[in-house]
């Protein structure tokens, strides 16, 4: 299966582990982690948007739509994955997935799409989240478009909120990562993972 892709950066959450702020702006290696998310995920899908809230014009120069949450109160990661699905729906029919990652996670595989969809179609499965290390990371998924209004209402009315408890309705699957020589889920949560963020970096081949 090598169908086109939407993209969606998630970067609606308030980064209070890491103080408060943007944390995807903060930089490792000279470069910030959203402009290392980007490049890895850009070359993987047909369109690229960053779901933020706020005021969009701090992340103007990374030249990316910025699509704020369809739903207001920040109603937690499954909110960003609705709105890629409602944002594909309106502004690219030819994608029937969406691709959700978080922005904080610079070593990102460049593999990502393309190994869940292949793992989607082998296994007649509905959808897939990443795994790596022995854990799973529920907001590195790929979602199909046609399950937005069923997920609108697991949010709205059943006030469903974690990624889990939604993806358990439908034929699920992980698709697991090696973690030589770097995890590529590693996040930077805390500004300590910032440090180990740069120590990586070098393992990783930049």
């Amino acid at each position: 299966m090598n169908e086109p892709v939407v993209g969606v950066l998630l970067a609606g959450g308030l980064s209070r582990r890491m103080g408060g702020g943007d944390k995807m702006l903060r930089r490792i290696g000279g470069a910030t982690i959203l402009s290392r998310v980007i490049a890895r995920l850009a070359p993987q899908t047909r369109h690229l948007i960053l779901n933020a809230n706020g005021d969009p014009a701090r992340f103007e120069p990374f030249g990316l739509a910025v699509v704020p949450d369809t739903l207001a109160g920040h109603a937690g990661p499954l909110a960003g994955v609705l709105t890629g699905m409602e944002w594909a729906a309106a502004n690219a029919a030819d994608c029937g997935w969406v691709l959700t990652v978080p922005t904080d996670a610079p070593f990102l595989p460049d593999d990502l799409a393309a190994r869940m969809l292949a793992a989607i179609d082998a296994q007649n499965a509905e959808m897939a989240c990443a795994s790596s290390g022995g854990r799973a990371h529920p907001v590195c998924g790929i979602w199909p478009v046609r399950l937005a209004a069923d997920l609108r209402q697991a949010i709205t009315v059943e006030q469903i909120r974690k990624v889990d408890v939604w993806t358990a309705r439908y034929r699920h699957i992980l698709v697991d990562w090696p973690v030589d020589p770097v995890d590529p889920f590693f996040n930077a949560n805390r500004p300590q993972d910032l440090a180990e963020a740069e120590r990586l970096l070098d393992r990783s081949g930049g």
